[in-house]
């Protein structure tokens, strides 16, 4: 290929290629120090790739091949203690300390020859006939002891596969409990905030999470989510857990006068590392065809699933940056194309006859271009409210109406001097 168009190839897929090794590496360092090998081996190997068209995939077999060498490195051994086997790709220690036990007990129960051939097959990435060479086995051997490592894994593993019919009805009320807000003299206080954003459950093993939304001014339920991380799961070789959310439109269902209609499922892949919180991957059903997106696709995931620069998630310790002023008249914020997101003060909520210490963690454009939102989270790191403000003008196009004309006794806010009113809130069954 000439130079040229190699170079233009590079910068084509420059963003792809650094969202796959990223998602592979522990840290970022390491995913640079990853890339720069990436780099040069493209370089070196130009003239072996004919057709433009197939530079992507070209690209990410040289990023897997670098990304496989940097495992490789770590376990120097072939014979890689089982301390060593919680080792992901990336690091997953945001699962928690309970899960890292129960993989390391469970392990600890298998024979050197079952924890040997699970690291070479998940740790090293190796195929079957890779194995068969370094274990000088026959490949059917090697078949054989991996389905039987895998099963005696299964056996003493205590997180058992998804069920179907494990996410019950939700049962949060229909209409909105009274909620007060008020403003605390306190400082507000860093935390943990480690949910997926806008969906409110922890992508952790064990979690679930029930929660629904409220049109203003009626204080009505319109739609009901019900949210369960059933295992872990892998996309592009990044290890995560799958999420499965039930959703329910109590506006449909009453169209068709079935309010216990099935609703509709979807599923994610996300991941919890130390510092940020990501989606993976989506899959729903759209016009009766199943349909998947993940991080890898097009820079469109990223606009629809993604946060941060290339999609690295929303951070986990949340703190007052002083980046969104309240005046007392309404919020300042500097003008990004990108949004802006910070705790700005903090709040007792009061949800029916219960209170609770809260940040409040504005989000200006950082997830929706003309929406702002309000986030009320506690000490937990757990959401207590959350409410969506659209600017006045949002989809004016679509919708025919500015919102203050159409929702005229509702909330408003002043965010740098244009209003933004209030459209719907969300609890969760965490405060009931």
């Amino acid at each position: 290929m000439e130079e040229e168009a190699f170079a233009a190839m590079l910068v084509e897929c420059r963003g792809v290629v650094e969202r796959f090794v990223y998602a592979k590496t522990p840290s970022k360092p390491d995913g640079e120090d990853v890339l720069q090998e990436v780099w040069l081996a493209a370089y070196r190997n130009r003239h072996s790739l004919r057709e433009a068209e197939k530079g992507k995939a070209w690209l990410l077999a040289i990023a897997a091949n670098r990304c496989r060498d940097f495992y490789r490195k770590r376990a120097a051994r072939l014979e890689i203690p089982y301390e060593d086997m919680t080792e992901r790709m990336p690091a997953q220690s945001r699962y928690g300390v309970t899960v890292g036990e129960c993989v390391r007990e469970a392990l600890g129960g298998l024979g050197t020859q079952d924890r040997q051939i699970l690291a070479l097959f998940y740790l090293l990435g190796k195929r079957q006939d890779e194995m068969a060479g370094l274990l000088h086995i026959p490949v059917g051997t090697v078949k054989s002891r991996l389905h039987t490592a895998k099963k005696r894994f299964r056996e003493t593993y205590p997180y058992p596969p998804r069920r179907r019919g494990m996410i019950d009805m939700i049962k949060l009320p229909k209409q909105m409990p009274d909620v007060q807000i008020t403003a605390s003299d306190l400082p507000p206080f860093a935390v943990k905030w480690e949910e997926m954003m806008g969906w409110f459950i922890v992508p952790r093993l064990g979690e679930t999470c029930e929660w629904a939304m409220y049109d203003f001014p009626q204080k009505e339920i319109t739609e009901t989510f019900a949210l369960k991380v059933t295992g872990r799961a892998m996309v592009h070789g990044v290890e995560g857990v799958e999420v499965v959310s039930v959703e329910r439109s109590l506006r449909k269902a009453a169209a068709r006068g079935d309010e216990m209609a099935d609703g509709t499922e979807r599923t994610f892949i996300a991941q919890l590392t130390d510092t940020h919180c990501r989606i993976l991957a989506e899959t729903h059903v759209g016009n009766g065809v199943k349909r998947m997106a993940t991080f890898l696709d097009s820079d469109a995931f990223c606009a629809n699933w993604g946060f941060g620069a290339d999609n690295c998630g929303n951070e986990t310790t949340v703190c007052a940056k002083g980046l969104i002023c309240d005046n007392g008249n309404g919020l300042t914020a500097p003008i990004t194309e990108t949004g802006v997101m910070d705790v700005v003060g903090r709040f007792t909520v009061q949800v029916g006859g219960k209170c609770f210490d809260t940040v409040r963690v504005v989000d200006l454009g950082a997830y929706n271009a003309g929406v702002m939102s309000e986030t009320y989270i506690d000490s937990n790191g757990r959401t207590v409210l959350w409410r969506r403000f659209n600017h006045n003008d949002w989809k004016r196009e679509y919708y025919g109406k500015r919102w203050g004309d159409a929702l005229p006794g509702n909330e408003t806010v002043m965010v740098n001097g244009e209003k933004y009113v209030h459209w719907y809130s969300c609890l969760t069954d965490y405060v009931l």
